[in-house]
């Protein structure tokens, strides 16, 4: 099942890749584009849909990684919590904390691809023209450790996210069902995979804001971190220039990524739970 959630997660992230693009290259350089479709625009002019799609390879491969360890994971620490350790407590707090811990092993896998993907899109000319090429360029002049310089805003940006992600939509689905006045079970599996699809798109604007101003510092961070610069004042300096407001750029584009990303998320990993004969997830 976490196998097929991987596969979902690359395909959906590829789909939103020219969001993502646009967004990545705002953050860092918000005079850069004047519009999202003006970027969009600029981009396919000059370098046609190839350009569009740039960065899908570390994309797709990584979100593969992170969404078979994060939905995998999460089922595990959601019995091991729920189930084994504290029985008796609040749902929404095993759902918080077995979301937690699953991403936190889950972005290391994230990581070095993450690392990648947004030199190759925020550099211009790029940094690399490839995954591949990519990955050799930043551990030949920086070590495997270049590859995670920016694991801890990643572990600012993907927990809470992932929290806000897993505990909204389960309290999302359910809050549907009641509002529907029919128990989960009166409904066949397409209206179920459709509840699971709103969910999920509601889950992910909540996901998209909570964890936006730390996606910017990744960006900065992965962009414009100078050799021999600790975290905490590259940190400082990217805030010191950019200030308050600038954590904010490309929120909009964000929302309309994440909230498509987690939706198509959470319909493709409960279509394949129907498939098996399995519950979707929530409304219990």
């Amino acid at each position: 099942m976490a196998a097929t959630k991987s596969e979902g997660h690359a395909m959906a992230s590829k789909a939103v890749t020219p969001l993502d693009l646009v967004k990545c290259r705002r953050q860092v350089d918000p005079k850069i584009y004047t519009s999202n479709l003006g970027a969009w625009r600029s981009i396919f002019a000059k370098e046609g849909l190839r350009g569009v799609f740039f960065g899908w390879a570390p994309t797709a491969v990584g979100y593969s990684f992170q969404g078979a360890g994060k939905y995998g994971f999460y089922e595990v620490f959601k019995y091991y919590y729920g189930e084994k350790l504290f029985p008796n407590t609040n749902k929404t707090i095993v759902y918080l904390g077995a979301s937690a811990s699953a991403e936190f092993l889950a972005d290391m896998a994230l990581c070095p691809f993450e690392a990648v993907k947004v030199r190759m899109q925020t550099t211009l000319p790029p940094y690399a023209n490839g995954l591949r090429e990519g990955w050799s360029k930043v551990t030949a002049k920086e070590g495997i450790g270049g590859l995670y310089k920016g694991l801890y805003p990643l572990w600012g940006r993907q927990i809470p996210y992932t929290m806000v992600k897993f505990a909204t939509f389960e309290t999302t689905v359910n809050q549907i069902y009641k509002t529907l006045g029919k128990p989960k079970e009166s409904y066949n599996a397409l209206q179920q995979t459709g509840v699971s699809f709103l969910g999920g798109y509601i889950a992910g604007i909540g996901c998209a804001v909570i964890s936006h101003p730390a996606d910017v510092m990744v960006s900065k961070l992965n962009a414009d971190r100078q050799p021999g610069e600790s975290g905490g004042k590259a940190m400082s300096r990217i805030y010191g220039n950019i200030g308050f407001s600038g954590l904010w750029n490309g929120l909009p584009v964000r929302i309309a990524m994440i909230g498509t990303l987690t939706a198509f998320q959470w319909l493709i990993y409960d279509s394949f739970k129907v498939s098996l004969g399995l519950p979707t997830t929530g409304g219990h």
